[in-house]
């Protein structure tokens, strides 16, 4: 049986799946098989990928028959022959170490799932100067209504019973449905533990669904209504670490000259103290937020990139 069966969703990834898949194949740990899954590609996503099947026979390109990337991971899910599946998106990059290093932390038969750190890029990998923190203890579904450690499904995997007890991904959302569904991985019982490297780099972007903020407050929403069947209310300080990432999210988009202050207002609102740990990170969104009030929208995207 194959190891790592990694699921890759993709939709019109020309510009970024080459890199993609290249972050795969120089993976140090060699025992895997990629299902990558075109949701209707028109550009030449496709050929690329048949091209890199034909170098590698470990990649395998599938059509997904239903629609968007919840139906297109639940579908590759479906076709995997691996213990662990580990999902990529099309337009991010793994570290040459993370699968070795996730089938050291298999080895322990008490985890289910794990995930590591993550650097966020505009242009290149290299150019990343803002990195992702790996909580202390396992994931709990408090974290994940608060600022979301795992924060990409490129940087999450699981083993494969433990999807399947999951149910798959609702294909009826399109905003947070990785939130939703992290936070049903939790609530039937997975231990999910973070390891303290580098595992992915995300690539961020002023388009895609991720930008559309007011579209991830509502599916969120519906992250909490799930939440709550398993006992779970986001208190005061879950809400203040929710719109303080969404007030950084808004600076990076350079989204709005208020936008972020908005977000940043609202949080403080609901918790300052939550708002404020760790201070650092809270002091510099409540500044950069006060400050996107007169800075032009370029500065703003190049300051807070």
């Amino acid at each position: 049986m194959t190891t790592f069966s990694i699921v890759l969703p993709c939709f019109n990834a020309q510009a970024t799946i080459p890199d993609t898949l290249d972050g795969l194949t120089a993976q140090t740990f060699a025992d895997w098989e990629a299902i990558c899954v075109d949701d209707g590609s028109t550009d030449t996503t496709t050929d690329l990928i048949a091209q890199a099947a034909t170098a590698d026979p470990r990649i395998r390109l599938l059509r997904n028959p239903g629609k968007g990337p919840s139906a297109a991971r639940n579908f590759g899910a479906a076709n995997a022959t691996g213990e662990v599946i580990a999902f990529c998106d099309a337009d991010d990059i793994w570290m040459p170490g993370k699968l070795a290093e996730l089938a050291v932390a298999f080895a322990d038969p008490s985890v289910d799932a794990g995930f590591g750190r993550i650097g966020f890029f505009t242009r290149a990998p290299e150019d990343a100067t803002v990195f992702s923190t790996v909580p202390a203890g396992d994931l709990s579904i408090a974290m994940l209504l608060g600022e979301n450690p795992v924060c990409t499904m490129s940087n999450i995997a699981l083993r494969r019973r433990a999807f399947e007890t999951t149910g798959g991904f609702d294909a009826t959302m399109v905003h947070n449905e990785d939130l939703e569904w992290l936070i049903r991985l939790v609530g039937k019982g997975a231990r999910v533990v973070g390891l303290p490297s580098l595992h992915t780099m995300y690539r961020t972007s002023t388009g895609g669904l991720s930008s559309d903020l007011g579209a991830m407050l509502s599916g969120r929403a519906r992250a909490i209504e799930t939440a709550a069947r398993f006992g779970v209310a986001p208190d005061g300080r879950s809400h203040a670490i929710h719109h303080r990432y969404l007030a950084r999210r808004a600076l990076r988009l350079g989204e709005g000259r208020t936008l972020a202050l908005r977000h940043a207002l609202r949080g403080l609102a609901h918790s300052p103290t939550g708002f404020f740990s760790p201070l650092r990170r809270g002091a510099l969104t409540l500044l950069g937020s006060l400050a996107a009030l007169t800075l032009p929208r370029k500065t703003r995207q190049f300051l807070f990139s």
